[in-house]
């Protein structure tokens, strides 16, 4: 699985989605969200597997361990190197879905990674303690979700950069740290709440970083993604 920064097809088609791809000659790793999902199906990740392209299909299942299982058993045979479910299902749900990945990954073949999501970069501190009715500071909720996901043995969590040093410092570099919500220091936050650039991101300990419309909106997007990816790896911007 690539250390290189994902980037969100956040796009209604595979027409749209690939006429993006286009400009790129290189492998990459993209995101497929429900948008694009639910409009082609699993054969947008085969496509883009094909292609040479590492997915992170980004579904965030949320239901009964049973029901978690038994999709999960069914996307660990389209392909996909990274998956994810929300902490907030709980630590039975989460060791449901590792057991439904390895049920599902053939013989021989190593299952897809497998994440959780822990508050959504869209979320406030406000909103979490009013409409959540979480009282404890959103960091504390963010880490002890990312602790039920390491004691269900998943590979590691989505959370915001702002909580990625907190985590590191508990959980250890290894533990996976995918960070949405990252933008240019000129660029809009658009929907997102907890945003940060490229390099705060690296520095704060994001394994791997999601980047969407600073990259797909941009006038040249092969140039931005390049200019991500510099900032990314020197962690200088």
């Amino acid at each position: 699985m690539k250390n290189s920064p994902i980037i969100a097809l956040d796009f209604p088609s595979a027409e749209k989605a690939f006429q993006f791809l286009t400009a790129f000659d290189e492998s990459l790793f993209v995101k497929v969200g429900l948008e694009l999902y639910l409009q082609e199906g699993p054969s947008i990740v085969s496509s883009l597997k094909e292609k040479g392209h590492d997915v992170f299909l980004d579904l965030k299942l949320h239901d009964i361990p049973n029901t978690v299982q038994s999709a999960m058993r069914g996307l660990a045979t389209i392909g996909a190197d990274l998956v994810n479910v929300h902490a907030a299902g709980g630590k039975r749900m989460m060791e449901a879905a590792i057991e439904g990945l390895e049920a599902g990954t053939g013989s021989g073949k190593k299952r897809p990674a497998i994440l959780a999501v822990t508050q959504l970069t869209s979320t406030s501190e406000s909103q979490m303690r009013e409409e959540q009715l979480i009282e404890r500071p959103l960091i504390d909720s963010v880490v002890h979700y990312a602790g039920l996901a390491k004691d269900a043995g998943l590979d590691g969590v989505v959370c915001s950069v702002a909580e990625a040093a907190a985590i590191r410092s508990v959980f250890g570099q290894s533990f996976l740290k995918v960070t949405p919500g990252i933008r240019l220091d000129n660029g809009e936050s658009h929907d997102q709440k907890r945003v940060a650039t490229p390099a705060i991101a690296k520095s704060s300990g994001s394994t791997h970083i999601v980047v969407g419309r600073a990259i797909t909106s941009s006038a040249d997007p092969v140039a931005a993604y390049h200019d991500i990816v510099k900032w990314w790896e020197e962690g200088t911007e």
